[in-house]
């Protein structure tokens, strides 16, 4: 279906026109050009996640190889019905499986479900064919020898023969005998039959056939009569090639029509596919998001930019429609943006139902309509002699007639073109006439009447472009909620007309319009002062909330930190439980074999050494019982003076800790030993140094061991894109050398596609280097010909 003047008139043809532009193949590209908005809401919401899922795709794995495919579905369905088909159409056909295998294989390297699997798994590959047809195929106009057994023979057979009569021919022009007759020492062809070219006047003195005369008719070409046979074989066999060559692609043609079905639904997705990838291509251009499909007639688009203005240029724009109003009218001077932001209301309701992502930012939703009308422009038309005012007209009247509660209409300088008073008037009627419809109405205009008409209706809201009258010139901001100004005044001020014309025209206004006018400025003001001020609170909104966050994250580490120092606690209170309790059972047992001995003599001298030992045992166990280990008086001097931020080892707990502050007049230091501040006094502290973690313990050093971080920072890529061969090659033999020491099997070496020399040194220095194993080119989503992937030994 062809897109209606509403559809032009807010450039749809020209959006979809740069999508064609994204697409690989002209059958895509033709499926572009032909999309019409969907009017189901579930069609809408099908194509927008088709679209979202294979940009996801895209964005996370690339793009995988869609050009060089043709549209070869007539080839496919008349070689079914024994139709011969020609090697440039089974290139086509190989072509296009190759393209069909590489994009199922692409899809099945990656998990997860999509709304596009059911085009994914309508390819159907064949690989038999595709090689087969690779074989036999050496280029559009010629078949390899391999393609059968017969033919490779059949031309064996003529390149024995052409040597044979070469030879003959060569001794001839070599000949003494025929130096004086021939006009060069060369074998040509005529007619595809070997000949010599021989001087006119002595053509009798040479025995054969003539096959063609010089234009000067200075030479005969003559086919001696010692070749006249071989040339027949040869003849003979080009007979027998091209019989074998016709029974060959008619064969190809029979493969090719077995798969023509499943082929032809293949190619059909494949081109479905390259427009959803060409969508997603535009996307990424536009910098788009995925649009909220709303199944209440609700228009919210945040950030809103016309895909047809340069991105540098255009001025983000913030429309709603549909939520507490139905009607918006847009005011404002002359080059403000109201048009555009009329425009971008309707075209990105088009793009939407076209199941295009849309250049707004997130929580934009937008509702499906069955039509989208539009009177956008000066649509005079002179040869039927309608003035601006009568086409204008004639626009509406066709769209009051088409109008329903599944429209969204847009009308450009609503009223305008006649007398004022009355064009305001009819401009009134028409939106009452639209609201009644049930439709959405967007509409821009200058009339102050339709401006109060929308402050004093519900349902109708004032929008305006912002203008600046210090500067002369448009924001091309849209302000919901505030009425524009004319701006005449200001602006005739600014460009130095007398103040005694403005003076005079102000006493001219009537006292209603001045009045409305002095409102509009108090609002202004009150929206400028309110913007500020919102500005001002989201400002300390934000910064709050990123306070917030940081004492958020603080009190989850403080408290992950606290159950770590909780968890090792119990730990070590386990270990004590379980150690006291052995050394109890201990003394228990030999409590009870010295009961069982109290008869035999040497009884009191045992429990003697029972007694002598029990002291002994009993402060064991009360210092296995203490978790705080009793310090050993020693003499210690720290090698520097301890200071704030030094890490501290504290001998009471045998805890690590970090010197807040100190010392007081106490002596005592202030200690942060995890989750705890403790006061702890100088002897009790033994300085840790930072380098390689060597502590300082009775005058004697304790190097604690550190954990490597060579294994953990390991990379297991490495790249050279933009340097010299010679230089890549040493970083590749570094990075190697460096990825053995780690322990490492695999690497990737990130060289760039470019002009290929820079890829070429690299593997041709990879082959022979004793430390590699294996290398491959990389693969979708790997970097494919830009990166080489290695394989250590």
């Amino acid at each position: 279906m062809a897109l209606d003047k509403h559809m032009r008139a807010l450039e749809l043809d020209k959006v979809l026109e740069l999508l064609a532009a994204k697409t690989t193949s002209e059958a895509s590209a033709a499926r572009a050009r032909e999309l019409t908005p969907l009017t189901d809401w579930r069609d809408v919401s099908e194509a927008i996640a088709q679209t979202a899922d294979i940009n996801s795709l895209s964005v996370r794995y690339g793009t995988p190889g869609l050009g060089g495919i043709k549209d070869c579905r007539d080839a496919l369905w008349r070689a079914p019905r024994g139709g011969r088909l020609s090697i440039p159409q089974l290139i086509q056909g190989g072509r296009g499986l190759k393209v069909i295998r590489n994009v199922k294989d692409w899809r099945g390297q990656h998990e997860g479900s999509t709304h596009v699997d059911d085009l994914f798994y309508a390819l159907t590959p064949c690989r038999s064919l595709e090689q087969e047809l690779d074989r036999a195929i050496l280029s559009e106009d010629e078949l390899a020898d391999e393609a059968s057994h017969e033919l490779g023979d059949i031309r064996r057979k003529i390149r024995r023969t052409q040597l044979k009569i070469r030879e003959q021919l060569d001794s001839i022009i070599r000949s003494p005998q025929y130096a004086k007759i021939l006009q060069e020492n060369i074998v040509t062809l005529r007619d595809g039959r070997f000949v010599v070219p021989v001087k006119a006047e002595c053509k009798n003195e040479m025995k054969g056939l003539v096959h063609d005369v010089s234009s000067s008719g200075a030479t005969v070409f003559i086919e001696p009569v010692a070749v006249v046979d071989a040339n027949n074989e040869i003849r003979m066999l080009e007979g027998q090639e091209r019989q074998e060559i016709d029974r060959i692609l008619l064969e190809l043609s029979g493969m090719v029509g077995n798969i023509a079905g499943p082929t032809a639904d293949s190619f059909d997705a494949l081109v479905e596919l390259d427009l959803l990838f060409a969508k997603s291509r535009l996307a990424d251009e536009m910098k788009a998001s995925v649009p909220q499909i709303s199944k209440e007639r609700v228009i919210r688009l945040n950030k809103a930019r016309h895909p047809l203005i340069d991105k540098k240029k255009v001025v983000p724009v913030d429309i709603t429609l549909g939520d507490t109003f139905d009607t918006l009218v847009i005011t404002g001077p002359n080059t403000g943006g109201k048009t555009v932001a009329l425009k971008t209301l309707g075209l990105l309701a088009l793009m939407a139902a076209c199941g295009m992502l849309l250049p707004v930012s997130d929580n934009s939703c937008v509702p499906v309509f069955d039509r989208v009308l539009a009177d956008i422009g000066d649509e005079q038309s002179i040869e039927q002699s309608l003035s601006t005012f009568s086409a204008h007209i004639t626009n509406i009247i066709s769209i009051l007639s088409a109008a329903d509660q599944n429209s969204l209409v847009l009308v450009d300088e609503l009223g305008a073109g006649t007398d004022p008073v009355e064009g305001a008037a009819l401009a009134v009627s028409i939106i009452e006439n639209f609201r009644q419809k049930g439709a959405l109405v967007a509409a821009t205009t200058h009339y102050a009447e339709i401006k109060m008409y929308a402050l004093t209706t519900p349902g109708v809201e004032n929008g305006s472009c912002e203008f600046d009258v210090e500067t002369l010139s448009p924001t091309y901001r849209l302000l919901i909620g505030v009425p524009g100004r004319s701006n005449a005044f200001a602006i005739s001020q600014r460009l130095g007309l007398p103040q005694e014309v403005i003076d005079r025209a102000r006493e001219l206004v009537n006292t209603d319009s001045a009045r409305f006018e002095d409102v509009v400025d108090q609002l202004e003001a009150t929206r400028q002062k309110l913007e500020k001020e919102q500005s001002a609170a989201m400002s300390n909104r934000q910064q709050a909330e990123y306070i917030r966050q940081q004492l958020e994250q603080e009190k989850k580490r403080l408290q992950k930190e606290m159950d770590a120092q909780m968890a090792k606690a119990r730990e070590e209170a386990q270990t004590l439980v379980e150690r006291v309790k052995s050394q109890t059972d201990a003394l228990l047992n030999e409590l009870e074999e010295l009961k069982k001995q109290k008869d035999k003599e040497d009884f009191s001298q045992q429990v003697g050494k029972v007694r002598s030992g029990y002291k002994g045992r009993v402060e064991k166990l009360r210092d296995l019982a203490d978790p705080v280990a009793t310090r050993r008086e020693e003499k210690y001097t720290p090698p520097r003076a301890i200071k704030s931020g030094d890490t501290v080892l504290i001998t009471d707990i045998n805890t690590e800790g970090t010197v807040i502050s100190g010392p007081d007049g106490s002596g005592n230091y202030l200690i942060q030993a995890g989750i705890l501040k403790t006061k702890v006094k100088k002897d009790r502290l033994r300085l840790v140094e930072d380098n390689g973690r060597k502590v300082t313990f009775n005058n004697h050093r304790r190097i604690q061991p550190s954990q490597s971080k060579s294994v953990a920072s390991a990379k297991t890529e490495l790249d050279i894109r933009g340097m010299a061969s010679d230089e890549g090659i040493m970083e590749v033999d570094r990075f190697i050398d460096q990825s053995l020491m780690m322990g490492l099997n695999t690497i990737t070496i990130i060289h760039g596609k470019g002009t290929g020399v820079l890829r070429t040194a690299v593997q041709n220095h990879l082959r022979k280097h004793r430390s590699v194993k294996s290398f491959r080119p990389g693969v979708y989503g790997e970097g494919e010909a830009g990166v080489t992937v290695v394989e250590l030994k």
